[in-house]
């Protein structure tokens, strides 16, 4: 398998940035092997989705951003669950948590988000983790798109579990107004679902128009990453994509 390109900032301000986007199920799992998978992926972002939400839930992130050379950017409870990790290459400008209309009888849900500069790149960064019901899962999809619009920069990365299939309605939403990064540049593996037996791809990183995407896909055979790992770490294998981001006008 061809190697990603690495994280750069090229001379003109653009920037080369690794994003990753995982479903770490409230960390119920092989925390050592999930912070093995993060690193070796080396993320300048890492998009996550079932942060833990409860008891000592600050500490339990932090302590897994620390164990993959991260930090904590936004989210985990205060989004309901999606958060964002990053290097200390990212400069930040602001973050927000988002929580999203409650649908009675239904899990509550939001989206973790934020502003970061790499070089002259800035970029709007989101996270979510759409809804199980299709009707609801239809809408955030476009409270999504409306959400990252509103961020206010010229380019975006979104991405999470979207509990949907590329052929899904709410998918496909997306994927009309955004780059659906494994299509344009598959890299790796496409499903995500389940480890021990992939053959559903629901988890996705999306990228706006005018961001050039290198590759992107499960990092099954990605240096560093080993196949117990990816089956102890969680229930769902992670997404990686490197994308160029064109410097700020």
């Amino acid at each position: 398998m061809t190697a990603l390109p690495n994280s750069l900032t090229e001379p003109d301000g653009s920037a080369v940035i690794r994003v990753l986007s995982y479903n770490i199920r409230s960390m119920r799992d092989d925390t050592d092997a999930l912070a093995r998978v993060i690193a070796a992926c080396a993320p300048d972002l890492v998009l996550i989705q079932e942060a833990p939400r409860f008891f000592r839930w600050r500490k339990k992130l932090a302590k897994l951003a620390a164990a993959s050379d991260l930090v904590i950017l936004s989210g985990g409870a205060t989004a309901a669950g999606p958060a964002l990790l990053c290097s200390l290459r990212a400069t930040v400008e602001r973050t927000e948590d988002v929580l999203l209309p409650l649908t009675p009888g239904l899990h509550r849900r939001g989206f973790a988000t934020a502003v970061v500069r790499f070089g002259g790149a800035r970029l709007g960064v989101l996270s979510c983790h759409l809804s199980l019901q299709k009707d609801e899962r239809y809408e955030q999809g476009g409270m999504l798109l409306d959400r990252l619009a509103a961020l206010g920069t010229e380019h975006a990365v979104a991405g999470g579990d979207l509990n949907d299939r590329p052929n899904g309605r709410t998918f496909r939403r997306l994927a009309t107004a955004l780059q659906d990064c494994w299509a344009v540049k598959p890299w790796g593996g496409e499903y995500t679902s389940i480890p021990t037996d992939p053959h559903q791809r629901i988890d996705a990183i999306f990228a706006t128009p005018g961001v050039e995407v290198l590759g992107c896909g499960v990092p099954s055979e990605h240096e560093g990453v080993s196949e117990a790992d990816l089956r102890a770490a969680t229930d769902h294998l992670p997404v990686l994509a490197a994308l160029r981001v064109p410097a700020t006008g």
